[in-house]
């Protein structure tokens, strides 16, 4: 992905974006969520990909790292509402929560780690390590 297409200020090498996302109603990892990726600028969000979570509820690669990260606002928003369905969760509709979009910005070249726990009536996030 190129440094044009993420805006942002370049630069050194060094930053990573990642996450993962846990079930606290079943106390697992939460396989198979999908997990939209949004570069934020002003009120223009430019998707740069979807990737979904392996068995330990993690994606198999940073959102974004080396040359490709930027500092900036980005947001990703989660599936829950499908994950849980897959699940065998009865919700009711609209669900309480479906997609839950997490906002956030990464003002230095370190590494952030965006974590979400879901549950069909709540979820939390926090920076993790």
């Amino acid at each position: 992905m190129g440094g044009d297409q993420l805006g942002g200020t370049a630069q050194a090498e060094g930053g990573r974006l990642t996450t993962h996302v846990l079930d606290t109603a079943s106390g697992k990892p939460a396989e198979g969520l999908s997990i939209e990726f949004f570069k934020v600028a002003g009120e223009t969000r430019t998707h740069l990909k979807t990737v979904v979570t392996n068995a330990d509820g993690r994606c198999d690669a940073p959102l974004l790292a080396g040359g490709d990260f930027r500092t900036g606002e980005y947001e990703l928003v989660f599936a829950a509402g499908d994950y849980l369905r897959r699940q065998g969760t009865t919700l009711p509709e609209p669900a309480f929560l479906d997609r839950v979009p997490i906002r956030f910005g990464m003002a230095e070249q370190k590494h952030y780690h965006v974590p979400l726990l879901i549950s069909p009536y709540g979820y939390s996030t926090y920076r993790g390590s």
